[in-house]
């Protein structure tokens, strides 16, 4: 065994959460060489899994369910699930845990989002949330007895879940506080449109309407409505699972996202943040960026990885070396897809700062797609059941690619040959 490896294995990286950007780190660390121990904290008891599948394959009973294919004992990663975090204490490099005091080298925060609630509804009975494997256990029964649902928003997991309750016959009503569907997503032009998906689904689809409280069996709305509602699905959105991390000195913004560098790293030495749970600067789009999607916790680990190994490397006899090694930066162009009323919608980028919109072929059509322009540049685009404008845009918009718009709004021209 080499000095460096020996220098490795006296260190310890221990990585809180294991979704798939605490598991793709652990993943990570052990392709990159690292030899030293890992450690992978979960508070849920099952074995790690990827979390898309629950609001389809496992809801629907197609999948009992979504564990990650990864040999742990393999990789020598030490798994301690059913253990909640419940601080951190930066001093001493030590986790405080249910279980008593974890030490830690090097830690990565990977402890993901958590559903936001409907407040009042704790301790009502039928209300639901679909974040965790129990979650979608508890929601089986209920699609399997087709009751009537009522879904609390109408974001990409509203119309998810929308979606599997009507195939499993269950009559459907959405409700949501904006006048349309995905309105902190998309602008109004696009989304509006995605309406009439809801519609020719069989969903009932309530916008502009705000839920006053919710009695068991009843959604009542605070224009007075009363819907009836044998079970109560809330999909209003999630923040990053921080709670923990309060007093421990670690720098996060409002909403409780660690505000992690371009590199990953948190405003404590040797503490790492990746996934729903941290923001990062964005020097392709100029600003802060924080990405709630399985993508950006399947790519950020391993920028995590590299660095902790190098960081790692360069405290041990290889310092030098190690340390002319300049430190890798995150900066993906954000992507996700959604699987909603038998269409398959993909989005890559981010539009926020765009200053032109270009369609490509009608909203009314069964597949189309939207472009984002700054000063001609692509920056983002949208696409429902149209696989090759996303992946070929996905490239202009990672490459910086200026686009001629009148080709570029020609359904039949391939994107990549809009390019100018």
């Amino acid at each position: 065994m080499s000095e460096q490896q020996t220098q490795q294995q006296a260190r310890g990286v221990v990585i809180v959460g294991a979704g798939m950007a605490g598991v793709q780190t652990a993943v990570a660390l052990r392709e990159g060489g690292f030899t030293g121990p890992v450690t992978l904290i979960g508070a849920e008891p099952h074995q790690p899994y990827d979390r898309p599948p629950l609001s389809k394959a496992v809801l629907l009973g197609k999948a009992e369910d979504s564990a990650f294919d990864v040999d742990f004992e393999a990789l020598a990663v030490e798994l301690r699930l059913g253990c909640e975090v419940t601080g951190l204490r930066h001093a001493a490099r030590e986790l405080d845990t249910e279980a008593g005091p974890v030490p830690y080298d090097v830690l990565v925060i990977a402890s993901g989002a958590e559903p936001v609630t409907l407040p009042g509804t704790a301790s009502v009975p039928g209300v639901h949330l679909l974040r965790t494997l129990d979650d979608a256990e508890r929601l089986k029964p209920v699609l399997g007895r087709q009751h009537d649902v009522v879904v609390v928003g109408a974001g990409w997991i509203g119309a998810e879940f929308a979606t599997a309750a009507r195939e499993a016959g269950c009559a459907v009503t959405v409700v949501e506080a904006a006048d349309r569907p995905l309105a902190e997503a998309l602008p109004a032009e696009v989304t509006a449109p995605m309406a009439q998906w809801y519609a020719e689904a069989g969903v009932e689809l309530v916008t502009g309407a705000r839920v006053a409280g919710v009695e068991p069996g009843t959604v009542v709305l605070a224009d007075g409505r009363r819907i009836p509602a044998e079970a109560v699905v809330v999909g209003i959105g999630a923040r990053p699972a921080t709670g923990w991390l309060a007093g421990s000195g670690i720098a996060t913004d409002p909403n409780g996202a660690v505000t992690a560098d371009a590199h990953l790293r948190t405003s404590l030495s040797g503490v790492y943040a990746v996934g729903d749970c941290a923001s990062f600067p964005s020097a392709r789009y100029d600003r802060r960026l924080l990405v709630h999607h399985w993508d950006n916790a399947l790519q950020g680990p391993r920028t995590v990885a590299a660095n902790v190994i190098a960081e790692l490397a360069a405290a041990g006899p290889v310092g030098a070396t190690a340390a002319a090694e300049p430190p890798e930066a995150y900066d993906p162009v954000p992507y996700f897809w959604s699987e909603q009323f038998g269409r398959f919608v993909q989005y890559a980028g981010d539009h926020a700062d765009a200053d032109a919109l270009v369609w490509r072929g009608s909203p009314a059509d069964p597949t189309w797609s939207v472009l984002w322009l700054r000063d001609g540049v692509l920056v983002a685009l949208l696409a429902v059941g149209r696989p090759r404008d996303l992946a070929q845009g996905r490239r202009l918009v990672q490459a910086g690619g200026r686009l001629d718009r009148r080709l570029a709004a020609d359904p039949s021209v391939p994107l990549k040959a809009a390019s100018s």
